[in-house]
């Protein structure tokens, strides 16, 4: 890592911790519920950028796994308001429960889906997991007892276990998602470092090299869908308590779409760069409309004619998006096999790999 880049990070590290406290100083607590969504957004963005960005799997049903993690949120909050067992058990309102019963749910759903959409490459790998985004998204607005089209509206969020913590404090709560995000940074990192990091890059590269070696890219590839499955649960649980509500517009295309441009903005295949292009997205979103609103009434619901543009700029001029230019990698245009990734291309075009992995030698497979 080089210093300018530890530098951004660490004075971006220091904004977000310093954050709460200027703000209630300043009496502008409105800006912790933002940053707070922010981060939540960013945990999505960066599981997503995991998959995509270091395994080319361009994933358009993303938030599927978010709204799921919401939707625990969700039904154990029914459950619990009515007295009404779910499967036979008292259902809970502890937030790390909740948060685990999220991640695990989430990272079945993406094992299953993952399993069937890595058979298949490009095009249908996008429309494969559309697809099943976009059944459980009419699942959940079939399922009346939840809410149906029109959701779930939450009286309150989670409890810590012993009440230590009060997760109604938007200060408190902002710190637990500046927590969870930080540590699936770490875990992020370590995964994108390691040798189960190096094959992922390398199938990217060239699936055939990397299973010629005796690597077993489906698994592989299977394994980094699941974790970025968890942790879009997790977040969908942080935004069902932070918005104090759940619904089928969780687990739509559109949300999948945002999370996509999320990770354009920031940078594809940074790790860290998602985080900026959220930061990015939510505060566009937040203040172009009440830019437009003020120049004509009515122009604020307009706003993404002018994200268009600069997505479109930060595509062509800024190599690695906002995170890569505050690196200092400026000047050209993204390269087009940081957004496609191997799954758009031919599997078999010759193409080199830069890869140092060592082969593998519990396949059994003769290298």
């Amino acid at each position: 890592m080089r210093t300018r880049e530890k530098i951004v990070l660490l004075i971006t590290l220091a904004v977000l911790l310093l954050l709460p406290m200027v703000a209630e100083a300043t009496g502008n607590s409105f800006y912790i519920r933002l940053a707070a969504r922010i981060l939540i957004l960013a945990l999505a963005a960066v599981s997503l950028d995991l998959i995509l960005g270091f395994g080319g799997m361009v994933s358009f049903g993303h938030a599927a796994f978010v709204g799921l993690g919401g939707y625990v949120v969700g039904i154990m909050f029914y459950h619990d308001f009515n007295a009404e067992p779910i499967l036979g058990l008292d259902a809970t309102q502890s937030f790390l429960a909740i948060l685990a019963m999220a991640a695990v749910v989430s990272a079945m759903f993406a094992l299953v889906i993952g399993a069937i959409c890595l058979r298949t490459r490009g095009i249908s790998f996008i429309m494969i997991t559309l697809a099943f985004a976009q059944m459980l998204y009419f699942l959940m607005v079939a399922a009346r007892k939840y809410g149906g089209e029109d959701g779930l509206a939450l009286w309150n969020r989670n409890e810590m276990p012993g009440g230590v913590v009060d997760l109604h404090d938007h200060a408190v709560f902002y710190f637990v998602c500046l927590g969870l995000l930080l540590a699936f940074l770490f875990i992020g990192y370590r995964v994108v470092h390691s040798r189960f990091g190096r094959v992922l890059r390398g199938a990217k590269d060239n699936e055939r090299r990397m299973t010629a070696l005796g690597f077993p890219v489906y698994r592989y590839r299977l394994a980094a869908f699941v974790i970025a499955g968890a942790a879009a649960g997790v977040s969908g649980a942080l935004l069902a308590n932070y918005t104090m509500f759940v619904g089928p517009s969780y687990l739509s295309w559109t949300q999948s779409g945002e999370l996509i441009v999320m990770v354009v903005l920031g940078g594809i295949g940074t790790l860290f760069g998602p985080v900026f292009g959220a930061a990015a997205f939510v505060l566009l979103e937040e203040f172009i409309p009440e830019i437009l609103n003020h120049v004509r009434d009515g122009w604020g619901e307009h706003w993404q004619i002018l994200l268009g543009p600069i997505l479109l700029f930060i595509v062509l001029f800024a190599r690695n998006g906002l995170y890569g230019a505050l690196r200092g990698q400026t000047g050209g245009p993204m390269l087009a096999p940081d957004l496609t990734g191997a799954d758009l291309t031919e599997p078999d075009r010759p193409k080199d790999a830069d890869v140092s992995v060592e082969p593998a030698t519990d396949t059994g497979r003769p290298v």
